[in-house]
C-alpha cells in the first residue's frame, strides 16, 4: 500500500510536469482549471481588495494597492498551487484515488469533496462535477489566500495591529472569494439547467 501512494505521487508529479502524456482517463488536476480563473481574476480582485483596504483601515490608496498587488500574487502564484499539490496528496494518502459509484448520493458527495484536488473521471457528469469541486476547493484556496495575505500585509505594514490587519484581509478575501465563486457557481447552474 505504501508502494502504490508513492508511486501515485510519482505519477502525479510527472503528469505535472509531462502534461501532454496525460490521457483524459488519467483525472483532471484542478489547479488547470482554478489558476487560469485565479489570473484573469487578480486585477479585478487587486482593485477591490486595494479600495476595501484603503477606506477601512485610512491608508493612501497607492500604499494599500501596493500591499494587496504583493500579497495577492504571493497567494496566487505560490499559495494556491502549493495547498492544491498538500490536498493531492492528502487525496491519495487516504485513499481518494479510486472512482465512486456516483449513482449513490454518497459517490457523488464524496467525488466532487474528497476527489475535489484531482477529479477522477467520470464522462458527461464532469459537466457538474467540475464546477462543484472549483466551488469545494474554495474553501482552503480562501483560508490559505487570507492566512498568506496577512502574512505579507504584516510586514508591508508594520505600524498597523496584527489583529486589525487579521480582521481587514480576512474582510477583504471574504468579499472577494464571494465573487469568484460565482465562477463555478454559474457554471454549474448553466450546466444544469441546460441537462433539464
Amino acid at each position: 500500500m505504501r508502494h502504490l501512494n508513492y508511486k501515485n505521487i510519482l505519477v502525479i508529479l510527472l503528469l505535472l510536469i509531462v502534461p501532454g502524456h496525460a490521457y483524459a482517463n488519467a483525472g483532471i488536476p484542478m489547479l488547470i482549471l482554478a489558476i487560469p480563473a485565479f489570473a484573469i481574476s487578480l486585477l479585478p480582485i487587486i482593485l477591490i481588495e486595494a479600495l476595501y483596504l484603503s477606506k477601512s483601515m485610512a491608508l493612501p490608496i497607492f500604499r494599500s494597492a501596493k500591499t494587496v498587488s504583493i500579497s495577492n500574487l504571493i497567494s496566487t502564484i505560490v499559495g494556491i498551487p502549493l495547498t492544491w499539490f498538500v490536498l493531492v496528496l492528502l487525496q491519495l494518502l487516504t485513499g481518494g484515488s479510486s472512482a465512486y459509484r456516483i449513482d449513490t448520493t454518497l459517490g457523488k458527495i464524496l467525488s466532487v469533496t474528497w476527489q475535489a484536488p484531482w477529479l477522477i473521471p467520470h464522462g458527461k457528469d464532469l459537466d457538474w462535477m467540475i464546477p462543484a469541486a472549483g466551488m469545494v476547493l474554495m474553501v482552503p484556496f480562501f483560508f490559505v489566500s487570507w492566512w498568506s495575505e496577512y502574512f505579507v500585509s504584516k510586514k508591508l505594514l508594520p505600524e498597523r495591529s496584527s489583529n486589525e490587519l487579521k480582521v481587514k484581509v480576512r474582510n477583504a478575501n471574504l468579499i472577494t472569494y464571494s465573487l469568484l465563486v460565482l465562477w463555478p457557481l454559474t457554471m454549474f447552474l448553466l450546466n444544469y439547467t441546460s441537462s433539464q
